[in-house]
Formats: structure tokens, C-alpha cells, sequence
């Protein structure tokens, strides 16, 4: 049948099971828009209040649902601001699939009014991007993109579309049930094998090594990475922690991959690792780690990271493997697949001479009980009190992002939702919105600082008017806390620029948005805004007041041994 390019667009929106977009139009995707119009009962859409804001919210609904996210934008500046969005979910391995609108392919480099090379832009920072400059090639375009989203290692996929292939008409022949997955061009290349669109099946070989290797160690450690949370193999990945009796640290992607309520669990591992993770990294004699990229901030002296350990890296990536750490052995494949298999293969061990050396060591900072004011872990311990144990949790960046996932046990894939590789402060609260909307029966918590909300507060408006229940907490300490301490620890208390001792009112700002909030300075008031939130039935903003100097311990500094602390 005869389609527009934008009707064949949400024709395979539909195909590939999308029921929710987030966006903002413009001039050159007005024509998807039009169309989006008759698509409202089958297709919801959510208006943020900026692109980037948008882009979060896909990457959000990605990571708590498993589905692949979608977020439209227009060309120009409307594209660019998609970028840190994309990035974020790219250097997470997040399934997002932007679709932005160009100017006409006659305009194109020309450069014309609100025109971006925005494949260009986004080249570094995708799986892959498209321009898709004939009507007729869009339908399997749309295929293949979603296709590599959500393969292999999960990522962003980028489709810029001119605006006369969204208005030009071609035929457009519906993806069968038989068909489903592969058809045209998308077929083909995966018949040349010019795209894996499968994760490789592990070699048996290179399991039985590995079994060989956990059967002749007496002090195995896990690490469980973001991988095993991609893979949504967190119940394989607790039976072989249970199987082979061994600690298990955990790396900021890796909340909800590994049970935080498990007593294998050390607790996060790293910069700002506790002091068991990496007390029983450099102890151990056998490092396993799954879906885990050694990153600087756990690695922090790689020469020098598991030194008495033999190290073995399981990853789907091949391009992961060696880049940072030198492994003894790895395994390429799907962490679900690696962990079915070694299932099969282990006995029950017992390492419990191992364990109790490991769990001499504290799993968590312990904070000073005071009086006069809150702590981070008062502040934690209400809200894992009060709030459902089940609770989805996306952080912004800082102190506050540390404090929570050091602090808070996730059970499951997508609890957790934080910006880990890239960093990006305004994260969370278009995160939230995402997974509220993907998860409309879960409490959701925003997690921030007060430098961290400046930059995404604007989100409270799309909050406010499809009515998402989200509790955001807000951890005030009047400062860019993450960055003073560094100033304070190793810039010899040089504040530079850091303070922010100004507006805006952060309560008084919810209730201009139509919000409700308050100010709390102890236990008993937060304890009643936590109450107030859950049963007010809209979104709720709880600023709470902590001291300036509060600190994230304990802290490892960059490039230093693992078990070298500034501070515990």
C-alpha cells in the first residue's frame, strides 16, 4: 500500500512494539507529528520540557522496562541537544533509538536555516546513525536500527530523516510475523554477516577452563558489572556467586545485577568502593569479572588492580577485553549464555576461611549519629524505611549519586538508573520520568544534589501535568559537594567556584510547578515528608538541609593502589 514517509515511519514504531515516545517538534519533523496525531490510542506520547530531557527519559524507560527507549526531535538545535542524552546512553550501553528530522535533501549542506550534520555529530557516540535520504529505503532503515539497538551490547542508534522523505509516498509492505526481525535490506546484510546481530555463542573450551581455574582457587572474587544487569542475568549470576561461594563486589552499573540483601555482597568497588570490595580485590587468587569494563574508577591503577589474582573478564564486547586491565583468560559472549553454561559445569564449593577474611572489612561507611542536623545516612535509612523495598531509583551526579548506591540494596535489573560512565548531572529527574511512565504501578525516588537539580529542575513541568507520582530527594549542602571535596582533599581547600549560595527556593519551586515539597532538617521531618509523598498522589520535592563538608567515604584518589584510602 502507499504510505508517506511518516506514516511508514509510525507504521514500524508499531512493528517493533513502541508504545511510548518522548520529544519535542519543530519545523522539520512537523510532518511525523501530523501523523503522530492519528497514532494517540495506539502510541503515548510525552512533551518534555527540553530535548536532552527527552533523551533521558528514553534512556530511563529503556533501562527499567528492558525495552529499546524512543525520542523524536528537529533538526538544528533541537537535534544537538539529544547529544549528552546519546552519549549518556552510550557510554552505559542504554537501547535508545533517537529519531531526529533534517532539512530537504535539496538544503542539505547548504547551511540552512536549523540544519546540523547531526550523523556527523553523533558518529562518536552510536552503535551506528543513518540518513535516510530515499522514502524508500525507511522501513527496513527503522528495522535495522532497532535491531542494533537492542543487540549484542545494547547501545544508541541515531536516525536523521530529511523532510521531504517524510512527506514523499512509497510502497510499504508490513513486517510479517514470519518475516519478523529480518526483511529487505536488513536480511540481506545479515545474510552478508556484514552485521552481527547475534551475541556469540562462548567457547566450551574456554568454559571448561574457567571451571578449572574456580575449582583450584581458594579465594575467588566477582565482580558484577553492568553487563549482568544488561542481560537481565541476575538470577544466573546469584546462583553462581551461591554455587561457587564467592564474594561478590559490585560496580555502579551493576546495582540490581546482584541481590545488595545477598551476604556474598561487599558492597560497591572502586574509587569510592568499600572497604571489603577492594581489600578482597588485592587478596584475592582468582578475579572473575562479568559485563565489567574495568574502568578507571575501578581500576585505579591498573598495573597494579588484583595483583595476586589471576583475572579472568567475560564480556560481550570483544573490543572490552585487554583495554584496560590484562586478563590470565576471557570469555566473549552474552553474560546469560556464560553463566547458563558454567552452571552446568561447577560444583558446590566452600570458601569460608575466604569469606570470613573478607567480611572482617566493612560493606558500608558508617555515619556519625548527630542531632543538630541530617546525614546522608539518616537520610537514607528513612527512605529505605518508608519507601517500597522495590523502588526505582535514578540518581543525577555527586556526592548524593554515591551516597545512594553505596547505601541502597537493589534487587533487581533496572532499580537502579545513574548515570556511571559519562557522568552527566541532569540525568536523573528525565530518567525518573521515564521509568514512571514505563512502570506506572512502582514508586519511583529522584535522588539529587542541589547542583545536580539546577540542571534538569525544568523536567518538573512534564512531571506536574502527566501527574507522575516521583519523590525527589533533594541532598542540599549549598555546594558542588563532589568537586569541594576534591578541592578540599587535594586542592588545599582552593573553593573555587563551587558555592552556591543563591536561588532558587527549591520547595518554592516545586509549588510553582504545581508540585507539592518541603524543607527538612532532621529525621522526624523528613520521616513525615516521606509519608506526605507517597500519599499525596503527585510529584513531591523533599529539600533536604546537610552540612557543607559531608563527605563520600571512603575515597580512594585516581591513579592510586586500590586499597590506598584518602579517607574511610
Amino acid at each position: 500500500m502507499q504510505m508517506t514517509g511518516a506514516k511508514i515511519l509510525m507504521e514500524c514504531l508499531l512493528e517493533q512494539g513502541v508504545d511510548t515516545i518522548f520529544g519535542y517538534p519543530g519545523g522539520t519533523i512537523l510532518n511525523v507529528y501530523d501523523e503522530l496525531y492519528y497514532y494517540e490510542d495506539r502510541v503515548k506520547h510525552i512533551l518534555t520540557a527540553h530535548e536532552q530531557g527527552a533523551c533521558h527519559a528514553a534512556d530511563g524507560y529503556a533501562r527499567s522496562t528492558g525495552k529499546v527507549g524512543v525520542c523524536f526531535a528537529t533538526s538544528g538545535p533541537g537535534a544537538t541537544n539529544l547529544v549528552t542524552g546519546i552519549a549518556t546512553a552510550y557510554m552505559d550501553s542504554s537501547p535508545i533509538v533517537c529519531i531526529t528530522c533534517n532539512v530537504g535533501t535539496d538544503l542539505l549542506g547548504k547551511d540552512s536555516f536549523q540544519e546540523v550534520d547531526i550523523t556527523g555529530v553523533t558518529m562518536p557516540i552510536t552503535k551506528c546513525n543513518y540518513l535516510v535520504r530515499r522514502v524508500e529505503d525507511l522501513a527496513d532503515t527503522v528495522r535495522e536500527a532497532f535491531a542494533i539497538a537492542r543487540s549484542g551490547r545494547p547501545g544508541p542508534v541515531l536516525l536523521d530523516i530529511p523532510k521531504n522523505v517524510t512527506a514523499a509516498v512509497c510502497e510499504y509492505m508490513p513486517l510479517s510475523r514470519r518475516d519478523h526481525g529480518v526483511c529487505g535490506r536488513l536480511g540481506m546484510l545479515m545474510k552478508r554477516s556484514s552485521l552481527n546481530f547475534k551475541a556469540p555463542e562462548p567457547d566450551h573450551e574456554d568454559i571448561d577452563k574457567l571451571v578449572e581455574m574456580i575449582n583450584a582457587s581458594k579465594k575467588p572474587l566477582l565482580i558484577c558489572g553492568g553487563g549482568v544487569v544488561r542481560s537481565r542475568a541476575h538470577a544466573e549470576f546469584e546462583a553462581f556467586a551461591n554455587k561457587i561461594d564467592s564474594p561478590v563486589a559490585i560496580t555502579v552499573m551493576g546495582g540490581g545485577g546482584f541481590r545488595g540483601r545477598n551476604k556474598l555482597t561487599t558492597g560497591m568497588i572502586g574509587m569510592h568502593g568499600s572497604q571489603a570490595s577492594n581489600m578482597a580485590v588485592d587478596a584475592c587468587d582468582l578475579l572473575i569479572a562479568v559485563g565489567c569494563r574495568f574502568s578507571d574508577r575501578v581500576a585505579l591503577k591498573p598495573s597494579s588492580f588484583a595483583q595476586n589474582a589471576r583475572i579472568v573478564q567475560i564480556d560481550i564486547d570483544r573490543s572490552e577485553i585487554n583495554k584496560n586491565v590484562e586478563t590470565d583468560h576471557h570469555i566473549i559472549g552474552d553474560a546469560k549464555r556464560v553463566l547458563e553454561l558454567l552452571l552446568e559445569r561447577v560444583h558446590q564449593l566452600d570458601h569460608s576461611e575466604w569469606k570470613d577474611y573478607v567480611f572482617s572489612y566493612k560493606t558500608e561507611t558508617e555515619y556519625d549519629e548527630v542531632e543538630d542536623r541530617l546525614t546522608p545516612g539518616q537520610i537514607l535509612s528513612a527512605i529505605a524505611r518508608i519507601l517500597p523495598q522495590d523502588t526505582i531509583v535514578s540518581t543525577d551526579v555527586g556526592q548524593h549519586q554515591m551516597w545512594a548506591i553505596q547505601h541502597f540494596h537493589f534487587d533487581y535489573p533496572g532499580q537502579l538508573l545513574t548515570s556511571g560512565g559519562f557522568g552527566t548531572m541532569g540525568f536523573g529527574l528525565g530518567a525518573a520520568i521515564g521509568a514512571q511512565v514505563g512502570n506506572p504501578d512502582k514508586c519511583v525516588l529522584h535522588v539529587t544534589g542541589d547542583g545536580g537539580f539546577r540542571m534538569n529542575c525544568n523536567e518538573l513541568a512534564t512531571e506536574q501535568y502527566y501527574n507522575l507520582p516521583i519523590i525527589t530527594v533533594l541532598f542540599n549542602n549549598g555546594t558542588l559537594g563532589m568537586v569541594r571535596q576534591w578541592q578540599t582533599l587535594i586542592y588545599k581547600g582552593h573553593y573555587s567556584q563551587t558555592t552556591l549560595d543563591r536561588a532558587p527556593d527549591f520547595v518554592k519551586l516545586a509549588e510553582a510547578y504545581g508540585l507539592g515539597g518541603r524543607r527538612v532538617t532532621n529525621t522526624e521531618e523528613l520521616e513525615a515528608a516521606l509519608h506526605e509523598a507517597l500519599e499525596c498522589g503527585h510529584g513531591y520535592v523533599i529539600d533536604c538541609a546537610i552540612d557543607m563538608d559531608e563527605m563520600v567515604r571512603p575515597m580512594v584518589g585516581g591513579g592510586s593502589h586500590i586499597t590506598q584510602f584518602m579517607i574511610d
